[in-house]
């Protein structure tokens, strides 16, 4: 799944990258492609010229797709029990949140499509045979179309085969979440603000634009609301950015100018506001759903504190490819646009502070959080080295008000040391 390039794609090409990823969408397309393959086989029959060889292996063509029709409908079901299954499993053992990237599976949609579409394919092709729209050369189209059909599925159950071992599974929904999350952060550290000029002050004339609807942001069509103020001489400031929560109360923009009635509505266009908040645009929801993960991982139910140490190395892994990003920031691209900056100490917060509180006990988890924390300080001192030393100066607080044993208490004190030497350094 592609999600990198996001930060400032216009709303139509979201809305289609969106639309995409949806399951129903390539089961569909191929299901139309074998449906077309099928009737083409009886439409080009005049123009082919037949050999009696290929025309009596053509003859085991009826018997091949009944095969297909009967294996295709069982292999679909089974494979949609597998799906529903690890859907099930990924929401009560990692997060609900996660599953909206296994449904996004590509070799999962591809292969559920496969078979849709074979069994099609062969329903189509069954039903041609018995009404006699083939003929001979009809037919001998049809055994090659069908030859592959089979080849198709062939590398279709060969991928499907190698995904089961690890579809659904926690250590894989990890990764999917940090290959989720990583592009959108890259691409917020070379495009700060989307790329919008950095926010100033905002005068008193400025008029407040509120959401149309009660939802959170999923996407800003940065392009779009820059030929927006060009056009109309308007200077905007994006007051709530991607993933915020906004309702008809809180002001999504700030415009500067006098817009019309017609400008206001298409400002308010620009910001797609939706139900559930979506990865593209959004940095801190990644590192939200991995602290998620951590969280249940922390909970006395599950008791699983390596899957939260594996959690950390993934958010430390997305951090640090924001810093890399931010040491190469690009040249802001929208002169009448203004936004706030991705506050590190909110990424910060929204991905170490859970998993201190719920870890606060696990001297492993503590110890492991002050090596990522101090990973990133060290990586990039200007960007990460305040955040970084407030997260750690929380967490062993939280470490030695919560464990009982005297040396987990020495040995987290000992690790958190870095800190407060850092801030020694700083003055």
């Amino acid at each position: 799944m592609d999600f990198s390039s996001t930060s400032v794609v216009s709303r139509g090409s979201w809305l289609l990258r969106k639309w995409s990823r949806k399951i129903w969408v390539r089961a569909s397309l191929f299901s139309i492609a074998a449906i077309a393959t099928a009737v083409l086989a009886a439409m080009v029959a005049p123009y082919i010229e037949a050999d009696l060889q290929i025309k009596l292996a053509a003859d085991s063509v009826g018997d091949i797709l009944n095969i297909l029709a009967s294996s295709m409908l069982a292999v679909t079901t089974f494979s949609l029990s597998i799906m529903v299954s690890a859907y099930a499993s990924a929401t009560s053992s990692v997060t609900p949140h996660s599953t909206k990237l296994l449904l996004s599976d590509s070799v999962a949609q591809n292969t559920l499509a496969t078979f849709i579409g074979s069994f099609l394919f062969s329903i189509v092709g069954i039903i041609g045979l018995a009404a006699g729209l083939y003929s001979d050369t009809g037919r001998i189209v049809l055994f090659f179309a069908t030859l592959v059909v089979i080849f198709v599925i062939t590398t279709a159950l060969l991928r499907w085969i190698e995904q089961l071992g690890k579809f659904g599974r926690v250590g894989d929904t990890i990764d999917r979440v940090e290959a989720a999350a990583t592009p959108p952060m890259c691409e917020w550290g070379r495009s700060h603000r989307l790329g919008a000029r950095p926010a100033v002050a905002i005068p008193a004339s400025a008029l407040p634009l509120a959401a149309e609807s009660t939802g959170h942001i999923q996407h800003i069509d940065m392009e779009k609301l820059a030929k927006l103020a060009d056009d109309h001489d308007l200077t905007i400031h994006i007051a709530a950015l991607p993933g915020a929560y906004v309702h008809a109360e809180r002001a999504i923009a700030q415009i500067e100018g006098r817009p019309d009635d017609t400008a206001r509505a298409a400002i308010a266009a620009c910001f797609s506001i939706g139900r559930h908040r979506e990865y593209d645009q959004d940095p801190r929801f990644g590192l939200i759903v991995l602290s998620e993960i951590a969280s249940r991982a922390l909970s006395p139910a599950v008791n699983d504190p390596g899957t939260a140490i594996e959690v950390i190395g993934a958010g430390l892994r997305t951090l640090l490819a924001y810093g890399e990003a931010c040491a190469k920031p690009a040249d802001d691209r929208f002169a009448k646009l203004h936004g706030p900056n991705l506050e590190v100490s909110d990424l910060f917060d929204a991905f170490f502070n859970p998993i201190a509180r719920d870890g606060a006990v696990l001297v492993e988890v503590q110890l492991r959080l002050q090596f990522a924390l101090e990973a990133l300080a060290g990586s990039a001192p200007a960007l990460f080295g305040a955040a970084a030393r407030e997260q750690s100066a929380r967490a062993s607080r939280r470490g030695a008000e919560a464990m009982t044993a005297a040396h987990d208490r020495a040995a987290l004190a000992q690790r958190a040391r870095w800190a407060g030497a850092g801030e020694a350094s700083d003055r």
